[in-house]
């Protein structure tokens, strides 16, 4: 075991680290500033068992029922041997939905190989022949669509295995990650928020399946940024597909999983008795974690089960109103600052001088309003 190995186990409590999957990874890329994020997840920790033990756990995830909805429509749409599935990803990749193609399940039951590495039956190796066989070849060959087919990727020095819901080879010429999700696109719009958190998370199936490729000796190009995401139509069952360009999210995914590699750094600047073992006492374990700097910003709610702990540091911060706010403010870090600036003190700051002026601004009309004062 290498010192820096031996360090984040330390930091865990000594127990195995928790692998990632594709969503974990995905919300990596969220707030890419956050130390603390980086240190946890880099090291493996418990993140859930922490946010326990210091009093603030977390409180997303998803239902049953959605997490039901989601297995019955993937079915839907694979019914078949994937035959509406093909034609709904070629018609939108433009091209002839009738052609030739072959349909091969890499998530079925093993064939009497010895476990791999994920504890899967020879999976990751199955996966691995039949994508880079698929390389694109020539115009005669036939579309081949992948089910539930097995990929790796780097993590802070871990091997996470994902698993997309389809990738499609030799449509356009080109492979193509399919990802099935459950939330209805109404009236040609979907949710934002649910469209950037599955286009990330595809990002994350995109820059693995690249890997591969490259790794096996073909042009990593061959896998397009274009993501076909495929959801239900309006209130009904019925599959719509849309493309979804994830070029921005790839730069930001490689960006951080950079970072992570240098974990050396990161550690280098922690207190040398930071720990995350969630079996220590609450209060050193509240101190622990506020030596490392995080970066606290409303959407980490939906992202980071330390999010609650990280928000009730900041309630004072404007970093808390989010970090459209905090920009408009010209970096004013605390809402005691911004209500001193707003009643006329002087910026401490050049870069403050913009946001101090509007602010006595905004101070000014609002005295107006309240004594009925028309602007």
């Amino acid at each position: 075991m290498t010192s820096t190995a031996r360090r984040l186990a330390e930091i865990r409590g000594g127990g195995p680290p928790r692998r990632h999957n594709a969503r974990t990874i995905a919300a990596l890329t969220g707030n890419p500033g956050c130390d603390r994020r980086a240190v946890l997840d880099s090291a493996g920790a418990d993140k859930p068992g922490l946010a326990e033990r210091v009093g603030f756990p977390a409180r997303f995830g998803q239902s049953r029922f959605a997490i039901t909805r989601g297995n019955a429509f993937e079915a839907q749409v694979k019914a078949d041997g994937g035959a509406e599935l093909l034609r709904l990803v070629a018609e939108r990749l433009g091209v002839d939905p009738t052609g030739p193609a072959t349909w091969t399940d890499l998530g079925a039951e093993d064939h009497g190989e010895q476990p791999d590495a994920a504890g899967q039956p020879g999976r990751a190796a199955r996966s691995r022949a039949a994508l880079a066989a698929a390389a694109p070849a020539g115009v005669d060959d036939p579309a081949a669509l992948f089910d539930h087919p097995l990929l790796g990727l780097d993590v802070a020095g871990q091997r996470v295995h994902l698993e997309p819901d389809l990738v499609a080879a030799r449509l356009a010429g080109r492979f193509h990650v399919v990802e099935i999700k459950s939330f209805p696109v109404i009236d040609g719009q979907a949710d934002p928020g649910k469209v950037a958190a599955a286009a990330i998370q595809s990002a994350v199936y995109v820059l693995a399946l690249r890997e591969l490729l490259a790794a096996e000796g073909h042009d990593a190009a061959l896998v397009s940024s274009d993501v076909v995401l495929v959801c239900p139509r309006d209130f009904a069952n019925r599959p719509v597909a849309s493309l979804v360009d994830v070029r921005k999210q790839l730069l930001v995914l490689r960006r951080q999983l950079d970072r992570m590699a240098r974990v050396d750094d990161l550690l280098a600047r922690l207190p040398a008795d930071f720990t995350a073992d969630p079996s220590t006492d609450p209060e050193r374990l509240r101190r622990s974690l506020a030596s490392v700097p995080a970066r606290y910003a409303p959407d980490c709610l939906a992202a980071c089960e330390l999010a609650y702990f990280c928000r009730a540091e900041t309630r004072a911060e404007t970093a808390a109103l989010g970090r459209p706010v905090r920009e408009a403010l010209g970096g004013v870090a605390t809402v005691a600052e911004v209500l001193a600036l707003a009643a006329g003190s002087d910026p401490g700051a050049p870069e403050q001088a913009e946001a101090a002026a509007l602010l006595r601004a905004a101070a000014r009309l609002r005295a107006d309003a309240l004594a009925g004062q028309p602007a």
